[in-house]
């Protein structure tokens, strides 16, 4: 079940192209649990599965990989990735070891 989608924008010169973010709800599957998440990147989606001991673990490292997954693209590294306003963040976590690269209001608040 999507329980929640934020939509990026990538802008090259005049043209914007929307990248959705998806979560879906965690799943209980065997002895752990995994929470989904979907990437519409203009080159193709990327659909991962984040595992976790329970729900929340894996919601957590869910927004950890978005988060990773989005200030490790190229288009973060060109700079054309944007989700509020131009060099503002994303508004997804970072794993402790990644917290450097966070920029703009990420910085300020993560």
């Amino acid at each position: 079940m999507l329980i929640a989608t934020r939509v990026l924008t990538v802008r090259d010169g005049e043209t914007e192209t929307e990248v959705p973010v998806r979560l879906f709800a965690p799943v209980h599957e065997g002895r752990s649990w995994g929470c989904r998440y979907e990437i519409d990147w203009p080159h193709g989606q990327k659909a991962v599965t984040a595992r976790g001991v329970d729900s929340v673990q894996a919601l957590v490292i869910a927004f950890q990989m978005v988060g990773a997954e989005l200030y490790t693209s190229r288009y973060h590294d060109a700079g054309t990735l944007i989700f509020d306003a131009p060099g503002n963040g994303y508004g997804f976590p970072l794993p402790a070891n990644m917290r450097d690269m966070l920029v703009g209001d990420d910085a300020k608040y993560g």
